[in-house]
C-alpha cells in the first residue's frame, strides 16, 4: 500500500484567479507563506518562508501549465501536484495530491500531517480569495513557544 496526502476544495472564483493565487508570490503571501524568492514557473528553484515556522524551504518547480497544473517538489521524496478544474458555474475545484510513500509508521504520520497542511492551505486560499481574510495570521503562534 502506498500513501498520498490529498485535499480537494471548490473555490467560488474563476480558474485564472485561483491559478494566479498559487503561482504569484504577491498573492500567496496574503494567505499562506510569508515570503517567496519568485514566481512559480517550470524549472525554477524557489525558497519559501513561513512567518510561523522558522527557516527557508526549498521548492523545485517541476511543471506549470497555466490554469490547470502546478507541480513541485519540496522534500526530495515526494511530488506535489495541484490541479485546477473549472466548473460550469465558473468556480474552480482545486485538487492536491502529494506522494507517494510506503506505508509505515513514520510515513503515516507524514501523510496525516501533510493532509492537514494541504487542507489548511485550501481553507486559507478560499478565505482569502472569496472574503479577503488571512486565516493563517496568528494561527500558529502557540508553536513559537
Amino acid at each position: 500500500m502506498k500513501l498520498n496526502a490529498k485535499a480537494t476544495m471548490q473555490i467560488q472564483k474563476p480558474v485564472s484567479e485561483v491559478f494566479e493565487a498559487i503561482v504569484n508570490p504577491e498573492k500567496m503571501t496574503k494567505y499562506f507563506i510569508s515570503e517567496s524568492s519568485g514566481r512559480m514557473e517550470t524549472g525554477k528553484e524557489l525558497n519559501w518562508e513561513f512567518g510561523d515556522f522558522p527557516g527557508k524551504f526549498p521548492v523545485k518547480v517541476k511543471k506549470v501549465q497555466p490554469n490547470t497544473l502546478v507541480s513541485f517538489v519540496w522534500d526530495e521524496e515526494t511530488v506535489v501536484n495541484i490541479t485546477l478544474e473549472e466548473q460550469p458555474d465558473k468556480s474552480t475545484v482545486v485538487k492536491i495530491v502529494e506522494g507517494e510513500k510506503e506505508l509505515n509508521e513514520k510515513n503515516l504520520e507524514w501523510c496525516l500531517g501533510n493532509t492537514f497542511g494541504w487542507t489548511n492551505f485550501l481553507d486559507c486560499m478560499k478565505a482569502f480569495l472569496e472574503y479577503g481574510i488571512n486565516l493563517r495570521q496568528g494561527a500558529f503562534e502557540y508553536m513559537k513557544k
